[in-house]
C-alpha cells in the first residue's frame, strides 16, 4: 500500500513497482493519513510506503492512531527533511524523493530479508515513545547489527570510539558494543542529544562528563580521560558551557 499526499509520487512508485517488481502487488493508495487509516482498517498489506509529512498529519502520527500494526513500513521523505534523523535514530527504513530505482530495489530486498513484522512493530512503538520523550536521557537508540536490532538507552552511553567503518559504544556499567557504523554516522544522529565529537575518534555524552581539567582533555565519570582536538577546543568550550545538564 502507498500513502502519500503527492499524486506524482504515488503514480511514480506504483509504476516502478509494477514494472520492476512483479512480485509486489499494490493493493491500494491513499492521499492522506485519514484515508490511509480507513483503508488500512479494511486491508491487510504486508508493506506500506508511508509519506513522512502529509497535509493532515505526519506518518508517525498516523501510525500512532492505528489500533494495531501488522505490516512493515518504508517511509518516504525529502532529502533535507528533519525526520530523516529520527528515522535513522530508530533504525527504520526510508526512501528519498524522487524515488531512485536502485534505492527502491535495496529497500525491497531489506523488506524481503525480514521474516516477520514483529521487530518493526517494536521499532515503531519505541519510536513513538522516543517522540513522546523530549529529554534525550529518556530516549533509546536503535541500531541494526548482524545479530539483530540493538537498543541502547542514551543515558547509558558514556562515549563512542570510532575505528574506520566500526564504532565501539562504551556503556556506564562497563559493557561495550561494537557496531558497523562510522563515528560520523553516529555523530549525525546524536548531535542534538547532548553528544559532542571532541576528537576525530571520540564522541562523548555530556551526561557522563565529570570535568574539563584543561583545554585539551575531558575527564569522564568513569575516570577515563578523552582528548579534545586542537580545532575542536573553542567549539567544545561553547558547547560545554551552553548545553543543559541532564
Amino acid at each position: 500500500m502507498i500513502i502519500d499526499d503527492d499524486p506524482f509520487i504515488r503514480d511514480l512508485l506504483t509504476d516502478k513497482l509494477n514494472q520492476y517488481f512483479p512480485e509486489v502487488k499494490v493493493i491500494g493508495t491513499a492521499e492522506n493519513g485519514k484515508e490511509g487509516i480507513r483503508i488500512l482498517n479494511g486491508a491487510n498489506p504486508q508493506l506500506v510506503f508511508l509519506d513522512v509529512e502529509m497535509n493532515d498529519m505526519t506518518g508517525f502520527e498516523m501510525l500512532g492512531k492505528l489500533t494495531q500494526i501488522n505490516f512493515k513500513t518504508i517511509f518516504i521523505t525529502s532529502y533535507r527533511h528533519y525526520a530523516i534523523k529520527a528515522i535513522r535514530f530508530n533504525a527504520l527504513d526510508y526512501l528519498l524523493k524522487p524515488i531512485d530505482l536502485e534505492e527502491l530495489r535495496n529497500a525491497i530486498s531489506r523488506f524481503k530479508s525480514q521474516s516477520t513484522s514483529t521487530e518493526f512493530q517494536e521499532s515503531i512503538q519505541q519510536a513513538l515513545v522516543n517522540f513522546g520523550n523530549p529529554n534525550p536521557k529518556d530516549q533509546i537508540l536503535s541500531l541494526n547489527t548482524q545479530d539483530g536490532l540493538l537498543r541502547i538507552p542514551l543515558k547509558d552511553i558514556v562515549h563512542i570510539q570510532g575505528d574506520r567503518n566500526y564504532s565501539s559504544i562504551f556503556l556506564s556499567k562497563g559493557k561495550k558494543h561494537v557496531v558497523s557504523k562510522t563515528l560520523s554516522d553516529l555523530e549525525e544522529i546524536l548531535a542534538d542529544k547532548n553528544f559532542f565529537r571532541c576528537h576525530k575518534s571520540h564522541l562523548v555524552n555530556k551526561t557522563h562528563i565529570q570535568s574539563q581539567p584543561n583545554s585539551f582533555s575531558i575527564q569522564l565519570a568513569t575516570d577515563l580521560i578523552l582528548p579534545i582536538s586542537r580545532r575542536k577546543r573553542d567549539e567544545f568550550t561553547v558547547w560545554f558551557n551552553s548545553q543543559t545538564w541532564d
